[in-house]
């Protein structure tokens, strides 16, 4: 059953990522490209009578403009809505048909697709079948938009509106970037959400979801060959289009430290921290995930000791490292305990940041680090559906999925000195963003 959802870039970071004995674990992977741009990449794996089934769309927020904010969001719901051959909640009810399930997330960058089914020739020509109608033939019937309209307003409401931390992140985003469309939510403003009209709707969809817009990744009990004849016979006929304009706008050098105060009932303070960084496939991207590593994963990491454990501050913190297409930020959290100043969480994390950038990181705890992450890499890839969304990860945020193969060559390469370097280079406070939230008492 789909069950949409919005992703953070920073949701992402664990998946793409790949270190030590890769010979081991290395896999064939299958590309073809059709006549109307539409890229395929095919793993066979035959271990078990599954498959998994991913479309990824280049498509998301920063792909959107003032008044058509949350606009692809919208789509992730809309293409469950009906098309041509297949009315509202039939692509549901066929994949449970098939024994199957299915799901979608939407993300600042993409929106992805996803399709989970027991193996056979039937099964895998339907789902080929359901998806090419819904990307050849959407429906736009007015009612169910007004109707799906509602739907978005109403989880705005719920994740962000009535949600502290949904509600303090947004104003995060939209204070640390001043230029780039990553400042305003995934889910949309409010006011944009009641005001899409038809000729925005199908401009977004047109392009957006555009073949050459698209890649596909099938994992699991096929044969690549059949693939590549169903991708062909149902996915080629399909016209290429003129893909989304280009994001040309690039955010400038952060010149002073920002700062947004949330005030709302709550019972306790919520802060984060964030800083600029490059986007996923810059050369430094390796070591600040290394970085956030051994910062934040786990009770025995940097923060953790020094916020919940020494100092007792903070009942959690925690850190993330966007993995986007532009730059993105690399942020902090922390919820302070009850009668802790926010300002003392603030400090401890500056206090920690700071040893970092003096070199205090050891040997011992940059080879946790990239053990850490082999160990969660080995596990996402042994499911077929780790692997799909591995794979196409990889093609979409690195430009490539054969980097995959080559990232364990990256992280191993990376040094204390690069962490130090990266530390004291965008751990700076021009480069800083700081949103807080402060509980008021509600109303009577």
């Amino acid at each position: 059953m789909y069950v949409g959802k919005i992703v953070t870039s920073a949701m992402l970071v664990a998946i793409p990522i790949l270190f030590q004995p890769l010979g081991a674990q290395s896999f064939e992977v299958k590309t073809h490209t059709l006549k109307n741009g539409m890229k395929i990449l095919v793993q066979e794996d035959h271990a078990i009578p599954n498959v998994a089934f991913y479309t990824f769309f280049k498509i998301g927020s920063r792909n959107e403009r003032p008044g058509t904010t949350g606009i692809s969001h919208f789509f992730e719901h809309m293409m469950f809505n009906g098309a041509k051959k297949n009315g509202p909640g039939e692509f549901d009810r066929a994949m449970e048909s098939l024994g199957g399930h299915n799901n979608a997330y939407t993300s600042n960058n993409i929106t992805a697709y996803q399709d989970w089914f027991p193996s056979g020739e039937v099964n895998l020509e339907k789902v080929f079948d359901l998806e090419a109608d819904r990307i050849r033939d959407l429906s736009f019937d007015p009612e169910v938009i007004e109707s799906e309209r509602g739907v978005v307003a109403n989880e705005r409401r719920m994740s962000v509106e009535n949600n502290n931390d949904g509600i303090l992140r947004e104003q995060l985003s939209a204070t640390a970037y001043i230029a780039h469309s990553y400042m305003w939510p995934v889910i949309g403003w409010m006011s944009d959400i009641q005001s899409w009209k038809m000729e925005d709707l199908k401009r977004h969809w047109e392009m957006g979801y555009a073949p050459n817009n698209a890649t596909v990744v099938v994992v699991g009990d096929v044969k690549a060959s059949e693939v590549i004849r169903l991708a062909e016979k149902y996915f080629e006929p399909i016209p290429a289009r003129d893909l989304p304009p280009p994001v040309t706008t690039v955010e400038p050098p952060q010149l002073g430290e920002r700062r947004t105060v949330v005030r709302k009932p709550a019972q306790l303070p919520i802060l984060f921290v964030a800083y600029h960084i490059p986007q996923a496939d810059h050369s430094d991207y390796y070591a600040l995930t290394l970085l956030d590593n051994i910062l934040s994963y786990g009770n025995s990491s940097r923060l953790y000791q020094r916020l919940v454990d020494r100092d007792q501050l903070a009942l959690g913190v925690g850190s993330d490292i966007g993995t986007d297409i532009d730059p993105g930020l690399f942020t902090f959290s922390a919820r302070p305990r009850a009668n802790i100043n926010p300002a003392d969480c603030e400090k401890a994390i500056y206090d920690e940041l700071s040893k970092i950038a003096a070199d205090s990181v050891t040997e011992a705890e940059l080879t946790k680090a990239k053990n850490q992450m082999l160990a969660d890499f080995y596990r996402s890839t042994q499911t077929i559906n780790g692997r799909g969304n591995t794979i196409g990860e990889y093609e979409v945020f690195f430009g490539d999925y054969k980097k995959l193969f080559k990232a364990n060559e990256e992280m191993n390469k990376v040094t204390i000195a690069d962490i130090k370097r990266v530390a004291h280079e965008y751990f700076s406070e021009n480069n800083r963003t700081v949103a807080t939230l402060i509980p008021e008492e509600t109303r009577k």
